[in-house]
């Protein structure tokens, strides 16, 4: 029996997401570039998205580029624009053809011009597909989305939208940038790091989390099963018995 079909069908969450980690080390290892690894790691992302298309995923996001991911070297972080905006408008046509949705997280207004012209274009152009919604986390930090959900709701209650006493977790919801998305409910993170790397802060409260040990250049279908085979062996009981 293959990996998928220990999978049960009716216990496939609907949203998983992906932290992406590993690809510079996994470069290093190979005496190159840290680009290197990212360019390799592109192969990786079509593996999850077919995995999770194959298995009934509904929503997959991935964690592409962090607000923290700006300190890196000049040449890694314009080597990582030129690479997002090739790889991006190359599997537009892919996209549409295997009914996926593209949708983008983050400040995309502090993303260079060009980069920000080819995204527009692929979630327009992908804007009626219905098989799988693929969330790229772009120039984002859960920290800098609680904080811009926070100002706009003050905003909100200046002009008299909402008052002080409407502010709930559910309000909070509908400021985040996910506000159109259900909550996670697995988080896969590769390269054997444990932490969340300010990702998805308020999202995560309640998922699972599942640490894989290898590189992202080196996950494949096989990985993504085996974390929802793990998922499945969890109890989730959100605080109660």
């Amino acid at each position: 029996m293959n990996l998928l079909d220990q999978i049960d069908p009716s216990r496939i969450p609907q949203h998983v997401a992906i932290i992406m980690d590993g690809n510079g080390r996994w470069a290093e290892q190979r005496g190159n570039k840290r680009l290197f690894g990212h360019q390799n790691g592109v192969n990786a992302v079509r593996q999850a998205v077919e995995a999770a298309g194959k298995s009934g995923v509904k929503y997959l996001t991935l964690y592409a580029f962090s607000t923290e991911n700006w300190s890196r070297p000049q040449d890694e972080v314009d080597g990582l624009m030129e690479l997002l905006a090739s790889s991006i408008g190359a599997e537009i046509d892919t996209l549409i053809q295997n009914g996926i949705q593209l949708r983008l997280i983050g400040r995309m207004q502090d993303l260079p011009e060009e980069v920000q012209r080819k995204l527009h274009l692929a979630v327009e152009r992908t804007s009626q597909c219905q098989a799988l919604t693929l969330v790229v986390a772009l120039n984002y930090g859960a920290r800098q989305e609680i904080a811009d959900a926070a100002r706009q709701m003050v905003l909100d209650c200046q002009r008299g939208a909402i008052g002080p006493a409407d502010i709930s977790p559910d309000t909070m919801r509908r400021y985040l940038y996910t506000a159109q998305i259900p909550d996670p409910e697995l988080m896969i993170r590769t390269s054997g790091e444990r932490r969340l790397s300010n990702f998805l802060l308020w999202q995560l409260a309640y998922t699972e989390l599942h640490f894989c040990p290898v590189l992202w250049p080196d996950f494949c279908a096989a990985d993504f099963y085996r974390a929802l085979i793990d998922y499945q062996h969890r109890s989730r009981r959100f605080g109660g018995v």
